[in-house]
Order: structure tokens, then C-alpha cells, then sequence
């Protein structure tokens, strides 16, 4: 359930909209045409939910707030997009020598932007992290680290989504194209995980709040709908085939199927 108030007299002119859903809701509130700022509450049950919501819908009917005919214009959702999430991708590499110090860059970039925007650069990030949760990739990951857990693979992902939007594209559709940034991890004696990109999100949402992972975690979930379940997957391909594994990738298994990069 989503109610949607406006108030207009004499200099204010702002929104108040609550989102109830399960046995919380996500109040968001601030001038029209802004993003403005947003908390969550959690209740005992979903009952007792709905009927504190009601409340405060009442409660604001009374100071004089009417419902909103239309969302059009008044909200602003957000204003972080496909296209400004990985332009930051590509501003954080310059900001700094070392990954360490683009990824610290990036989450203090994002603790300056409004809640809502922390959270939608987190689903953009999920929604193309998700896309790469394929066996063929999974499969690259295993012959260059001579091994790929389930956690190794996340981190795996993260690295990817972080050299950018054109070599995650061609990496989807063919592994070997990562080969040339395999060779340079090589050399600074890398391996290929990133697993700090998966928490910039809630580090920046922390900075900015002092709230911490599970709040962040709570508020996410009551603003995307997103329940972090992991698309399926069928492997077409087995660890202990080595004739297998060559036959799919031979470039990459003749780099590093004898000798992969030292996890």
C-alpha cells in the first residue's frame, strides 16, 4: 500500500509518502520535485503495521496535508541511472592509485547523494551482477584461478561489473575477451575479485546515517522489492573434465589451465 500527501501553503510546498509492505513501511518526505529523505520502521506484525501507517496518515490529514491526485513531478525517484552508474565506475579509477583508495572514493561520492540514490546504484549494481551468474562464467573464473567457490565467484563478478559497461558486456557473451585484463592482473600478481565493490552501497548509506548494514539491508528490500534470490543456474561443464574445460575455452585454458593465478 502507497499513499502519497502533499502540502501547499504560503512558502511550504512539500510531499509526504508512506509505503507499507509486510509488517514495515518506508516514510519519505521533503520538498516537491526533490528525492528528499526517506526512514523505514519495522513492526511486530503486519496488522499492527498497517494500523500505525494509518495513523500517520490521519495525523498528517490533520495538519492540513491532501492526497496527491498524481505522483507526476512531485516525487523525484532518484536521480542515479544505468548510464551515471557506470560513469561513476569509470570516474572512481581515477581517483586514486590503488583500488583501495577508488573504492573509498566512490563510497564517500555516494554517502553525499540522497538515500534513494545510494539504494538505486545498489539495484543497478544487483540487477547486472545478477546477469553475470552464469555457468559459462563460472566456468572462465574456475580455469584462471584453478578453483572458483561461491564466494570466490561473487567476488569474481564484482571485478568484472568494475572494469566497466563495454568489457562486462563482451565478457557475457565470451568469456575469453577478459584474457588481456587476466595477463595484467598477472603481472601485478592479482587475482581477479573485488569483493569491496559488493559493500560501497551499505559502507556509503553507514557514513552518511551512522546506521548500520542491516538497516541499510531493511531499507533496501522495503524500497526495490529486491529479496537477493540467486537466478538458477545449470553447469554445463564439470571441474574434473579437463578435456572439457579446454575445449570450451581454449585461450584461457592455454594461459592458465597448467598454470592459473595464485589465489
Amino acid at each position: 500500500m502507497e499513499t502519497l500527501l502533499i502540502y501547499n501553503e504560503g512558502s511550504s510546498n512539500k510531499f509526504w509518502k508512506i509505503r507499507i509492505v509486510g509488517n514495515s513501511f518506508a516514510v519519505a518526505y521533503g520538498k516537491v520535485g526533490t528525492v528528499g529523505s526517506v526512514k523505514t520502521k519495522e513492526f511486530e506484525s503486519e496488522e499492527v503495521c498497517r494500523r500505525e501507517g494509518e495513523k500517520l496518515i490521519q495525523s498528517k490529514l490533520k495538519k492540513g496535508y491532501v492526497f496527491a491526485q498524481s505522483s507526476h513531478q512531485i516525487v523525484k525517484e532518484s536521480s542515479m541511472t544505468d548510464e551515471y552508474f557506470w560513469e561513476l565506475l569509470e570516474k572512481c579509477k581515477e581517483k586514486g592509485e590503488d583500488i583501495e583508495e577508488q573504492i573509498e572514493w566512490l563510497i564517500t561520492h555516494l554517502s553525499r547523494k540522497p538515500v534513494k540514490d545510494i539504494i538505486k546504484f545498489d539495484f543497478i549494481f544487483n540487477r547486472y551482477y545478477a546477469k553475470s551468474y552464469t555457468s559459462h562464467l563460472w566456468a572462465a573464473a574456475y580455469i584462471v584461478m584453478g578453483g572458483c567457490s561461491d564466494d570466490c565467484f561473487d567476488y569474481f563478478r564484482a571485478w568484472l561489473l568494475y572494469l566497466g559497461k563495454d568489457e562486462y558486456g563482451a565478457a557475457i557473451e565470451n568469456p575469453e575477451t577478459l584474457l588481456p585484463y587476466f595477463k595484467l592482473l598477472e603481472e601485478q600478481e592479482e587475482i581477479p575479485q573485488l569483493e569491496e565493490l559488493l559493500f560501497v552501497a551499505s559502507s556509503a548509506y553507514e557514513e552518511k546515517t551512522g546506521l548500520d548494514d542491516e538497516e541499510y539491508y531493511k531499507l533496501y528490500e522495503q524500497l526495490t522489492n529486491d529479496d537477493f534470490i540467486q537466478p538458477e543456474i545449470e553447469f554445463d561443464w564439470d571441474e574434473d573434465d579437463e578435456e572439457g574445460l579446454r575445449n570450451k575455452f581454449p585461450a584461457l585454458w592455454a594461459a592458465y589451465g597448467e598454470r592459473p593465478l595464485d589465489c
